[in-house]
């Protein structure tokens, strides 16, 4: 990262660029690379402050250190003896990190290495799409603790796999593989032990050579989907005026006329 970005001192985030694809990494390996308050605050910086105003990459992986966990879960010591305002105000950050995530201007995949659960899981469904190891692990099992998801958990799981089986992982804290995660659409590949982030790479660079602005806008257009106070089918119709008059669209139209490749400048 250049050193006039660093507005941030990053302990336990790792960050490298290739590609023009920014690899985060969760780095605390000896927790399991649980997410304490934090590293959570980093996440919330990184997203909604420092991100979007950089333009050296143009996607984004987030995975974790080590070889057994993306994110195992919450640092749950945290939690104890907390007051129900300053529990609310732990999970509300949480929130406020996720919604940055799931709402950045260009694509984030989760590269699931390991163990997802709890607060990792929701950090993987936060991203825009998801690559899992043969070997990944997924669960919410917060109610084996008395607890419930307390950062978008009981939102996003309905969203990716239907209200009957998220109430059903959700109720269970039932604990599953891969392929299942596959079958259920929680995931969008699995890939062998160590290809996680090579396929998520694969898949950037594919995004990475369609028009910038249309990309930043279709993110935008299947979040208004889950968004009750956002009618999305008004907003696409006014992305789409907005669209015509770009000149990406304008060298995207010429460039397929003409049978050659696009050369996009995000204008």
């Amino acid at each position: 990262m250049p050193p006039d970005l660093h507005r941030m001192t990053y302990e336990n985030l790792l960050f490298d660029i290739q590609n023009d694809i920014l690899t985060i990494t969760i780095n605390r390996p000896k927790a399991l690379n649980a997410i304490n308050n934090p590293t959570m605050k980093e996440l919330r910086y990184f997203f909604g402050t420092e991100g979007p105003t950089r333009s050296d990459f143009k996607g984004v992986i987030i995975t974790g250190a080590g070889e057994k966990a993306f994110v195992a879960g919450a640092d749950i010591k945290q939690f104890l003896g907390l007051g129900a305002g300053e529990g609310a105000d732990l999970s509300q950050i949480g929130h406020d990190a996720y919604f940055f995530i799931e709402n950045f201007d260009r694509p984030v995949i989760a590269a699931i290495n390991g163990f997802a659960l709890g607060g990792g899981l929701e950090l993987a469904m936060a991203c825009h799409m998801r690559i899992a190891s043969e070997k990944a692990r997924m669960g919410q099992p917060e109610v084996n603790l008395g607890l419930i998801p307390g950062y978008g958990g009981s939102q996003r799981l309905v969203q990716l796999v239907g209200k009957g089986k998220a109430m059903e992982l959700l109720l269970t804290a039932d604990m599953i593989k891969a392929d299942e995660a596959l079958r259920l659409g929680l995931v969008n590949h699995v890939v062998p032990v160590g290809e996680e982030i090579e396929k998520a790479k694969e898949i950037l660079m594919k995004i990475a050579t369609k028009g910038p602005l249309a990309i930043t806008k279709t993110i935008k257009l299947v979040n208004a989907y889950f968004d009750k106070n956002v009618d999305g089918f008004a907003l696409e119709v006014e992305e789409f005026g907005h669209c015509t008059t770009t000149a990406d669209f304008r060298e995207g139209a010429s460039a397929f006329i003409e049978k050659r490749k696009a050369n996009f400048i995000g204008k």
